[in-house]
């Protein structure tokens, strides 16, 4: 949605519209919205709990990602 120059007052729709966006299913954004949640929580209420598991999930969503961005081309060059 950046990419596009739109920045969402709720990130959480940001993670919900992946499948529009980069073609990828709820098992990663589910994913990266319970990683932002747990930042949150550490942010702003001193709350980090994190264990290996999101870890590796975080992990491997983001391998996910990566690859659909870099497939985007520049900004401004379509």
């Amino acid at each position: 949605m950046r990419w596009h120059g739109y920045r969402a007052g709720n990130r959480f729709i940001v993670f919900q519209v992946l499948p529009h966006t980069l073609s990828l299913g709820p098992e990663v954004w589910r994913v990266l919205a319970k990683g932002h949640e747990i930042r949150n929580l550490g942010e702003y209420e001193g709350d980090l709990n994190v264990d290996e598991r999101i870890v590796r999930d975080m992990i491997v969503a983001c391998q996910q990602v990566a690859p659909k961005l870099s497939a985007l081309p520049a900004p401004g060059s379509s």
